[in-house]
């Protein structure tokens, strides 16, 4: 049986019974419409194609129209900074993503072109380029751990036996360390790096790799107790510690603890520490670097990222003016006046303030001598231009 005989069956069986009355009460006699006993059903089938192939057109019509009118024009120079990023999406920027920095960069001429660090140089430089704008250098930025209170001396208030992320440790009273502001070693930092600059250390504490490290704030996002921070590259001298108990209750917690003795503040020749809340802050924008904190520190909290400090040295140009060895803080830099001067390596701490202080820069070997030369070069070539 083909489907329009048995369609027409359908319509008869339901012709002897009353079901029209209820399906269709406008029809029979005297109705508006007749009720017929067959129905030819390819025409119905292509009116309703036809019926919805227009409305279909339509639609789409106006959708087009639409999306032409209220079209926004894309910039091509977006789509070229986009590929010359680093697309890690860190936002170390101060974007949510790459393509969203790329948008800023072109379109606001108070972003700066330098601010992909993952990209580099080379990525400064394309964007500089594509832009139009001034690729200045900028200076890196690191990750540093604010905590010297590992396994090995520090002290813990109980046994957490949960899940080893810092953040779920914390919810247990704050941590299982008795130093409340102290690292819990977890390991929450290493696993939000995206970029493997973080690894956890013999001691329980993280170690950052300065060489893959972009700066991009997501272990300092993610670090519950806030001892991670991120700082200039230049800043190498910093108090590891952000402890605000009393010293006597810091020493019973952790042996590298800052105890506010204050030996930092008397010794600092540029008044760069100073005691709040119990513990010693360093203020970057006046420190020198010059590791002289860092010697008399007791409890060795402040920590020197210098690897090597290298001794000072007195050139020919020096004109014996004596003002190396009035400022030398342990007395290495002997010479007469208007004779050039000698420094005792032996003595020689390395902090480079003799450097900073020689008025015609007659003293190397610093670990600060070559920005201190070239500044006085790039001065002096200021004022003959």
């Amino acid at each position: 049986m083909d489907i329009q005989k048995l369609i027409e069956e359908i319509f008869r069986a339901a012709a002897q019974t009353d079901i029209w009355r209820f399906i269709l009460p406008q029809a029979g006699v005297g109705g508006a419409i007749d009720v017929k006993e067959s129905i030819d059903i390819v025409p119905v089938l292509k009116f309703t194609f036809i019926f919805l192939a227009g409305i279909a057109t339509v639609f789409g019509l106006g959708l087009a129209m639409a999306a032409k009118r209220f079209a926004v024009k894309v910039n091509p120079k977006i789509e070229q900074v986009k590929g010359v990023l680093a697309n890690a999406h860190c936002g170390a920027c101060g974007y949510a993503g790459c393509e969203q920095y790329a948008e800023a960069v072109v379109n606001d001429p108070n972003v700066a072109p330098n601010l992909c660090t993952p990209g580099g140089e080379r990525c400064t430089k394309a964007v500089a380029l594509i832009t139009g704008k001034t690729a200045e250098a900028r200076e890196p930025i690191y990750a540093r751990i604010m905590c010297q209170g590992g396994t090995n001396n520090s002290q813990r208030r109980f046994k957490y036996e949960g899940f080893e992320d810092c953040r779920a440790a914390v919810l247990a009273g704050g941590g299982d360390k008795a130093c409340i502001y102290g690292c819990l070693g977890y390991g929450t930092c290493v696993r939000v790096c995206p970029f493997d600059a973080l690894h956890m250390g013999d001691n329980g504490l993280p170690v950052v790799d300065i060489q893959k490290c972009t700066g991009c704030r997501k272990c300092e996002e993610a670090c519950p107790k806030n001892v991670i921070e991120v700082l200039p590259a230049s800043k190498m001298v910093l108090v590891a510690c952000h402890s605000k108990d009393k010293g006597a209750d810091t020493r019973k917690h952790c042996d590298a603890g800052c105890i506010a003795c204050g030996k930092c503040v008397k010794i600092c020749p540029f008044d760069a520490p100073k005691i709040e809340k119990n513990c010693s802050v360093i203020d970057l924008s006046k420190c020198r670097v010059c590791g002289l904190c860092v010697a008399v520190c007791p409890t060795k909290a402040i920590v020197d990222m210098l690897p090597v400090r290298t001794k000072a040295f007195i050139t020919d140009k020096c004109i014996g003016c004596g003002i190396c060895a009035k400022v030398c803080p342990v007395s290495a830099i002997t010479g007469e006046q208007k004779k050039k001067h000698m420094v005792d390596a032996d003595k020689c701490i390395g902090c480079g303030i003799c450097v900073a202080k020689c008025p015609v820069q007659a003293i190397d070997g610093a670990f600060n001598s070559a920005e201190i030369i070239k500044k006085a070069e790039e001065k002096r070539a200021a004022k003959t231009a």
